[in-house]
This record gives C-alpha cells, sequence and structure tokens, in this order.
C-alpha cells in the first residue's frame, strides 16, 4: 500500500517556533517516515528556519532527521550567564516599553547606535548566538547546495519572504533555484530589528508580509511536481485564531494585533483553496483551460474551512496547547532563554504526538 502524500506548513514566530521543532522532532519520533510520504515543506520565519533544516537532514540522508534542526536551535539559545543575562535584558526592557513602563526609542537597525550595539554585543557573546548568518554557515553547507543547483528529487522546499522595493511576495523554490543562506536570512529579517537582505538587485523583509506560511503553493504542480501533489496539507501552526477577552492594555493589544496579522495570510490562503475548489467541483473551467494553467481537478476542500463540509482533503492543524499559549506574549518571541525554548519545544512534542495518533487512527 502506497504511503499517503503529506505537505508540512510552518508559520513564523520568532523564538516561538522552538514549538515547530518540537513538532517536527516528535513526528518523526512517532513513525512519520514510516506511514507516510513528506512531498513538500514550507515556511516562513523561524518556520522557514526548521523547514531547511529538515529538508536539508532529507538531502543529506541523515539517520535521524531532526538532529540537524535540534542542534541549530541548541546553539541558537542562550547558553552561559552572560548570554542569558542579555537575553532577559533585551527581552524586558522590550516588554516594558510595550507596557508604558519605559521610554520608547525608535531605532534604525541602520543607525549608527545600533551597528555599535551590534559590534559591541558581538564581541561579547559566541558569534553563532549575535550572528545569524554564521549561525546558519555553521549548519548548513551552502557551498555544497549551490553546486547542487535546484532539486527536483527531494521535497519541495519553499520559504516565503516580501520584496522591499516591489512589495511582491517571494517565494523562494528548491526545485528552480539552489537554496541560499540569503533565502533564510530574508523570511526572517524583521523591520527594525534587521537590515533589509539585498541580494540579486531587490531588497526583503520577514515573511510575516508574505505567506505565513505558503500553502497554496502546494497544491499546484508548477511550484512542487506532478509527483508531488499532497493528500492531506498539515499546518504547523504558531499564532492563536482567537482569544478569550477584548485587549485593553498597550502590551495586549500589540500582542493581539501581531497574531491576527501572522494568521490573515494562512486564512486567506484556504479561503483561495475553497473557492477554487468549488469551480472545479460546479466545472467552471474547461480541461484545455486546467491543462493550460497546470491546475488538476478536483481539488478536494479543506474540512477546517465549513462545518457542514464532509469531503476528505484535510487541512489539520498542530497548535500550541491553550495553558502554554495563555503563558506567551509577543515578547516570548524574541526570547531565547533555554526556559522559555524547552517548554516551547516539549508543548510542540507532546501536541505533536497527539495529533499524529489522531491522524494514524483516522486513517
Amino acid at each position: 500500500m502506497s504511503k499517503k502524500k503529506i505537505a508540512i506548513t510552518c508559520q513564523g514566530g520568532g523564538s516561538q517556533t522552538a514549538f515547530t521543532a518540537g513538532a517536527l522532532k516528535a513526528l518523526y519520533d512517532n513513525g512519520f517516515a514510516e506511514h507516510y510520504e513528506l512531498v513538500s515543506i514550507t515556511g516562513t520565519s523561524g518556520g522557514a528556519l526548521c523547514a531547511t533544516l529538515i529538508w536539508y537532514a532529507l538531502y543529506k540522508k541523515d539517520a535521524y532527521i531532526p538532529q540537524r534542526m535540534l542542534d541549530l536551535w541548541a546553539d541558537n539559545t542562550a547558553q552561559s550567564d552572560a548570554e542569558e543575562q542579555f537575553n532577559h535584558y533585551v527581552v524586558e526592557s522590550i516588554r516594558k516599553v510595550n507596557r508604558g513602563q519605559m521610554p520608547q526609542f525608535n531605532l534604525s537597525p541602520y543607525s549608527p547606535l545600533m551597528q555599535m550595539m551590534n559590534t559591541f554585543t558581538g564581541a561579547q557573546f559566541r558569534p553563532n548566538f549575535t550572528d545569524f548568518r554564521r549561525l546558519l554557515d555553521s549548519h548548513i553547507n551552502f557551498a555544497e547546495l549551490k553546486a547542487m543547483g535546484a532539486n527536483t528529487e527531494l521535497p519541495a522546499l519553499i520559504l516565503g519572504a516580501a520584496d522591499v522595493l516591489t512589495g511582491k511576495l517571494a517565494k523562494f523554490n528548491s526545485r528552480t533555484e539552489a537554496i541560499r543562506a540569503e533565502h533564510i536570512l530574508s523570511s526572517c529579517a524583521v523591520p527594525n530589528i534587521f537590515e533589509a537582505v539585498e541580494f540579486d538587485g531587490h531588497a526583503y523583509w520577514d515573511g510575516l508580509f508574505s505567506d505565513n506560511p505558503p500553502v497554496d503553493e502546494v497544491i499546484k504542480p508548477i511550484y512542487v511536481g506532478e509527483n508531488n501533489l499532497p493528500d492531506e496539507i498539515w499546518v504547523i501552526k504558531i499564532n492563536p485564531t482567537g482569544c478569550q477577552t477584548v485587549p485593553k492594555s498597550p502590551e495586549a493589544i500589540s500582542d493581539r494585533r501581531n497574531e491576527m496579522i501572522g494568521n490573515m495570510s494562512l486564512f486567506q490562503q484556504l479561503t483561495s483553496i475553497r473557492t477554487l475548489n468549488e469551480l472545479l467541483l460546479n466545472q467552471a473551467f474547461t480541461p484545455e483551460f486546467l491543462a493550460k494553467n497546470g491546475v488538476k481537478a478536483p481539488i478536494k476542500l479543506p474540512r477546517c474551512l465549513s462545518s457542514d463540509d464532509i469531503r476528505p482533503y484535510h487541512i489539520p492543524f498542530i497548535e500550541m496547547s491553550e495553558a502554554l499559549q495563555s503563558t506567551l506574549d509577543y515578547e516570548s518571541k524574541l526570547d531565547r532563554s533555554p526556559k522559555n525554548i524547552q517548554k516551547l519545544m516539549q508543548d510542540g512534542e507532546q501536541q505533536a504526538r497527539h495529533f499524529l495518533a489522531e491522524r494514524l487512527a483516522a486513517a
């Protein structure tokens, strides 16, 4: 019996995507590869980082697929007392500013003062803790990927970013080009914290402005290939969909706004899939038109979009527990303390174990 084909899409969320790392670890620890075939994996921001490490481990034919991803997260986490103290100072300072307890000073990442601060911190701590490019280079051989070029044998890897100059969404696809460090840096370049990532005549910002995460692409042969169309799409989701009360404090409003922005593109994509599906099911397109545009019919409607739908195409979410989510705020997306990273990974493992057990039981 052939394995069910799965596309995994990873939402962005800074340090909170340690949850994604834990979820991916649990999937592979609990039999994902034995029961399913990964045909594509996508991500933005921290989700792009996790997706790339899983894809790279498959390329390297690692015996234990999650290990490279886990090693990078360990390297990115505060280790020494000095690093923990610096991390605590940064996170708490931002938290106090957002609460109105400290004055806000807007600094550009291009300003001389910010450049000086980055130079100072770079000299005080491990290079891999303060230099994201160096961190990536320590765990991924980009020269090797450049020599390999575009790859159509592996699952498709698609990373989302936004072109600052044109205002258009950007997709970096392993099937059409070699994956570069700049692609990951672009997807993680949060404005006001990092400079725009400039290369090949373009400048890019954080994938939060893009598809978060890319979903539409995994059902289109033009992006993933004819043989990589999924039976199911699994979304590892960082931002909660709803909240219990109307936010009223400045920090609560800011946090909820960030969550809603992070979810907006995801829900828009799911709605687009639903609309396309309904058109296909009602034979709104001719076979010639579909063939010309690289669309296969029918696309089955995601069950999560309609409580009345009974079609089998399923786009389930792996989400944080409510107990963990209630303890998080915007600043925790910047928190690289071992305590924060470990609790996120542990919850990711727990939620993914339950999720996989349910999917296997439903097969």
